[in-house]
């Protein structure tokens, strides 16, 4: 092949010097009798005749090498060979475009688009786009365009990233090169590419969405729009266009993916935030359409997305492999982006609070900006007043909305606003103070309404206080508000609620919540100071009487209040674990709390009873729900947050750990089911045996490799695991195997992780235990004994997926098992 390329390289040299000859010929025989010089005239007949005679030669030679080998070698077995082919024929046709640039010769590119490896793919699309490069060719790439643009779409969803990757580009060089080359269905299977979570590949549709939507084709009215600013502006148009698009295409929770998909090929028009906010604050002009609130809503969170690229100069989550190092201009633009952003949204972002204030979803996303400000503008710029603007804003928003969203944005918002590092954190800090005392004084005088009115309390009295309530639970969060004492109105509401049972359930949920966040914050102060003794022993109390009724609210009516106790329950006893004491604070040992019997007995019915519930129940519950799938995922993240608080605890031995159990049991169970679901054929004979046994098998998967370091787990585990089979006699008699002597089976799944020493002490321990037994009849237990044979042998067993212990017995045709009875 690259005898071939250098033949095509010296046919096009001869070529161009017969063209040149020729030209000369013409030339001079066209000259005037007089001037002509025949002699010239000869020569130059002759020079012509020998090219042609060369050309011919050369085109005999490639004709030959071509049909010889290329036919057949791009369809070779070996991939490398035919990449190598499908290279060459791609450098040939650049190269000599009038000679190979045909259909009898792209065919043979469009025919091993189809190859089944990603490598001979990927050099197709390489081949094709060198072509398609050179928008001259475009005539003679139409009738190949036409029958294999179906598939070049298609490859955009290639298994292999590279070729989709390439596959995308080359439909934007074909788009560039004609527009009515491409049908809108074949731009829609290439627009929902932007949401890929592969970066190249939604970069690369980015980069086609940008040309199709967003390149302005006509440069008079750019330039006649150059000169206006914000709405009016040339990207004014753009960024409806991009808010239809976000909305059309459905996926309102993904604007930060459409974001990071446009920013390399439209990074002037994201930034545009003058023109955003223009068309968010201005009345639209005579004649223009006036943005609905979905284009409103859209525009702001495509907007907040922007900032945060631009701010933080990193993909975000789920996209990349993680932050990467900026380069020094990559690092001086994100300062400018970030300095740029902060001058103007510092004098807007009010503005747009005032307007939306009543909205709770554009509130949410407005309040994220402050997070990527530089503070010290408001100091360096004196820009105070605006920052007084905006702190009123908050508090309007606050005292306005209960929306746990809202709420939260404006607690994370004032915590930014407070950063010592700052010199406007005085400033903010008395604003939120004043905010503060505002609503504990509400809190206060409303719960004494709602416990005096008793069960005559009126909806008036209980929203007044799971409204104040919840908004200072989301403050509680974020901020040290312990000076205020809001545990012990809590604490009156869950003790109210526990004694006669007629606490709404929302006020109980945030009740919780705020004593929690009380707790933790009363832990801050004593760990990062000095405390004294009844420091501790006052937080002691706290902590005492708060999970005794978090425990008592375990057993309430409300499956909410449950979850939220249970919850609460697992982090106080991790927090105040014994962990407590690491790290030279042995002075915190009074503060360590181990929860008794009945506390993890009752955790652990709780997790029986909510975690581990009847699929087709839930299933049933929940038909004919429009948002069903919505629901069950839903339930399925709850119930695995619940099963975590727990694990943890038997994880750092904080709850015994016969406790994990039940918990071991239910998960061979629910994996089995899953994978039965699945469709792959298990062998469920014997399921109690072999359930353990998978079980053991993906245990013993998490030792590791290091032996040394797991010995003496190891070993303790085959001396109990021996012990516990040969624990219980038979009630047949001392002739038959012990009931529970299968169990040897069991930990087999073991033995590839005990040291060869300790194989022998292993041995020992069960011949003393088969010691003074009668020889077990062979007819009984077959299996068993097999299994206790192989396990107790000094032979190292080898450990597979399907290990069985009677391959360790070396026997030619091994008998067929028979089991006793493991019910």
């Amino acid at each position: 092949m690259k005898l071939m390329t250098a033949l095509v390289n010296v046919a096009l040299n001869l070529s161009i010097h017969q063209d040149n000859t020729q030209r000369q010929y013409e030339a001079e025989r066209n000259k005037m009798i007089g001037k002509r010089a025949n002699e010239r005239l000869e020569l130059l007949l002759q020079k012509r005749k020998e090219l042609q005679e060369n050309q011919d030669e050369i085109e005999n030679m490639m004709n030959s090498i071509f049909k010889g080998i290329f036919v057949h070698r791009y369809r070779d077995a070996i991939a490398e060979i035919r990449a190598i082919c499908i290279e060459e024929i791609g450098v040939w046709m650049k190269m000599y475009s009038d000679a190979f640039l045909n259909d009898s010769y792209l065919k043979y590119v469009g025919w091993t688009l189809h190859d089944r490896q990603g490598e001979v793919r990927l050099k197709c699309l390489k081949a094709l786009q060198s072509l398609y490069t050179n928008r001259e060719l475009f005539p003679k790439l139409e009738l190949f365009t036409n029958r294999f643009k179906d598939r070049i779409v298609s490859m955009t969803l290639d298994k292999e990233y590279d070729v989709a990757v390439e596959a995308i580009r080359l439909v934007t060089l074909i788009l560039h090169g004609s527009e009515e080359a491409l049908s809108n269905e074949d731009c829609e299977n290439v627009y929902h590419l932007v949401y890929s979570a592969h970066r190249p590949v939604a970069v690369a549709a980015g980069e086609f969405l940008h040309k199709k939507l967003f390149s302005r084709h006509d440069p008079q009215a750019e330039e006649a729009l150059a000169k206006r600013r914000g709405r009016n502006s040339p990207n004014g148009n753009l960024i409806r266009m991009l808010v239809l698009f976000f909305l059309e295409s459905e996926l309102h929770e993904h604007a930060a993916y459409l974001v990071d998909s446009l920013w390399e090929s439209s990074q002037e028009l994201l930034k545009d935030w003058e023109c955003m906010t223009e068309l968010l604050l201005e009345e639209p002009v005579q004649g223009e359409e006036a943005m609905s609130d979905r284009q409103e809503s859209a525009l702001i969170e495509l907007m907040v997305c922007t900032i945060r690229q631009a701010a933080e100069a990193h993909p975000p989550v789920g996209r990349g492999t993680g932050k990467r190092v900026l380069t020094a201009k990559e690092r001086k633009t994100q300062i400018d982006d970030r300095n740029k952003l902060t001058e103007h949204f510092i004098i807007t972002l009010p503005m747009l609070l005032s307007k939306y204030s009543a909205d709770a979803e554009k509130v949410a996303n407005l309040l994220q900006i402050p997070q990527y400000f530089d503070l010290e503008i408001y100091s360096t710029g004196r820009m105070e007043k605006h920052l007084d603007a905006l702190l009123k804003q908050i508090k309007f928003v606050v005292e306005k909305h209960v929306e746990s969203d809202v709420l939260e944005a404006c607690s994370k918002t004032y915590s930014i606003l407070c950063s010592e590092e700052y010199t406007i954190q005085n400033r903010v800090d008395i604003a939120r103070s004043q905010l503060i005392d505002e609503f504990v004084d509400r809190f206060n005088h409303s719960v004494e309404d709602l416990l005096q009115e008793g069960e005559e309390a009126d909806d008036d009295d209980i929203y007044n206080v799971l409204s104040t309530l919840k908004r200072l639970t989301s403050f509680h969060n974020a901020h040290d508000l312990t000076k205020w004492d809001l545990f012990g109105n809590c604490y009156r509401l869950l003790k109210t609620g526990i004694e006669h049972g007629a606490m709404p359930e929302q006020i109980v949920v945030q009740a919780l919540q705020c004593s929690h966040y009380s707790i933790l914050w009363q832990l801050v102060k004593i760990t990062d100071g000095s405390p004294s003794k009844e420091d501790l022993l006052v937080l002691r109390k706290t902590v005492k009487s708060f999970l005794a009724v978090c425990q008592q609210c375990l057993s309430n009516v409300n499956t909410p209040v449950k979850e939220q106790a249970f919850m609460l329950l697992c982090d106080l006893l991790m927090i105040f674990s014994h962990q407590l004491m690491t790290g030279g604070r042995e002075g915190l040992q009074p503060l360590v709390f181990n929860p008794d019997t009945g506390l993890q007995s009752e955790l652990l019915s709780f997790v029986m009873d909510h975690v581990f519930i009847d699929q087709d129940e839930e299933n049933q519950s929940m038909e004919g729900d429009e948002e069903d799938e919505a629901n069950k995922i839903e339930a399925l993240h709850k119930r695995r947050n619940l099963l975590a608080a727990f694990s943890k605890l038997i994880i750092y031995d904080i709850v015994d750990m016969h406790a994990a159990a039940d918990i071991f049991k239910h998960y061979m169970k629910l994996f089995n089911e899953l994978v039965q679901e699945q469709g792959p054929n298990l062998d469920r004979t014997s399921a109690h045996v072999s359930g353990i046994k998978e079980l053991a098998r993906r245990f013993a998967l998490t030792f590791g490799l290091d032996q040394i370091k797991t010995r003496e787990a190891v070993a303790t585990l085959h001396k109990d695991g021996i012990e516990f089979a040969f624990k219980y006699q038979n009630q047949k008699g001392q002739e038959y195997p012990p009931p529970n002597l299968a169990f040897l089976e069991v930990l087999s799944e073991f033995s590839s992780k005990l040291l060869r020493q300790d194989k022998k002490t292993k041995e020992g321990v069960g011949r003393d235990r088969r010691r003074g037994r009668k020889r077990i009849p062979r007819t009984e237990g077959e299996g068993e004994r097999e299994s206790q044979d192989s396990l107790l042998s000094t032979d190292p067993p080898t450990p597979s997926k399907g290990f069985n212990l009677r391959t360790l017995r070396s026997q030619p045709e091994p008998k067929p098992r028979v089991r006793g009875s493991t019910d």
